[in-house]
């Protein structure tokens, strides 16, 4: 029997989505070797209320295959789990979310599919963003702030400024990515950024549950 979502509708979701505070993005190759289900056990070992699902290198089925394994983690720590990239496996496996790229399916397409998935987008520039909100996306991603060995754009760095060109008058939930560590939590936070998406900082952490809980700790300085 496929495990459910603890979320029961779109408006639930994405009320605990703007309640996240560190946003996990897992991918295979940026775990040091290790299981994600094992990396992913510590994410919610250590409080994280979310978690992406992102492999950019795996068939389709297998990905299927990884995500009924993410939602029965999730739904046991009452965690959002968005996937990236496939729509069709977010509705499959009854995930939160799902993530689209500018290159994925356009956002007025999968809003008209989408059910109770809530729709993340990527973002670069204010012109992307708007565009994303004018075309029903539930919430945006700002990034690359800062230099980033995970994922290549040809926009390059976006930088912290970016923030205050497409954030004042956004109406809907926004995160920051892109080579976000430890260090650069207080700036964001202070711009206004509170929903904090990572990958290496966590991921390849020595110990991931006590990295999780260290990251999450900043929110209360």
């Amino acid at each position: 029997m496929m495990i459910k979502s603890p979320f029961s509708n779109k408006a639930e979701r994405i009320a605990a989505f703007r309640d996240i505070d560190i946003y996990p993005v897992i991918s295979s190759e940026f775990t040091n070797d290790r299981p994600v289900l094992d990396v992913l056990t510590a994410i919610a070992h250590g409080g994280a209320k979310v978690v992406q699902l992102r492999e950019k290198n795996k068939t389709k089925a297998e990905v299927y295959e990884l995500a009924l394994k993410y939602r029965e983690i999730t739904s046991k720590y009452n965690m959002l789990l968005i996937i990236n990239d496939h729509l069709d496996i977010a509705l499959a496996c009854d995930a939160d979310g799902v993530h689209l790229g500018q290159d994925d399916l356009p956002m007025n397409a999968a809003k008209t599919i989408c059910g109770e998935v809530f729709l993340g987008c990527s973002t670069h520039d204010p012109d992307e963003a708007e565009k994303a909100v004018l075309e029903g996306a539930d919430y945006i991603n700002i990034g690359p702030i800062y230099h980033t060995g995970t994922k290549k754009v040809a926009c390059g760095v976006v930088g912290i400024e970016m923030l205050d060109k497409i954030v004042p008058g956004l109406e809907i939930p926004f995160s920051v990515m892109g080579g976000i560590k430890a260090n650069c939590i207080p700036d964001l936070l202070a711009a206004g950024a509170t929903r904090i998406a990572m990958v290496t900082e966590i991921t390849q952490a020595d110990d991931v549950c006590a990295k999780v809980k260290e990251l999450r700790s900043l929110w209360q300085i």
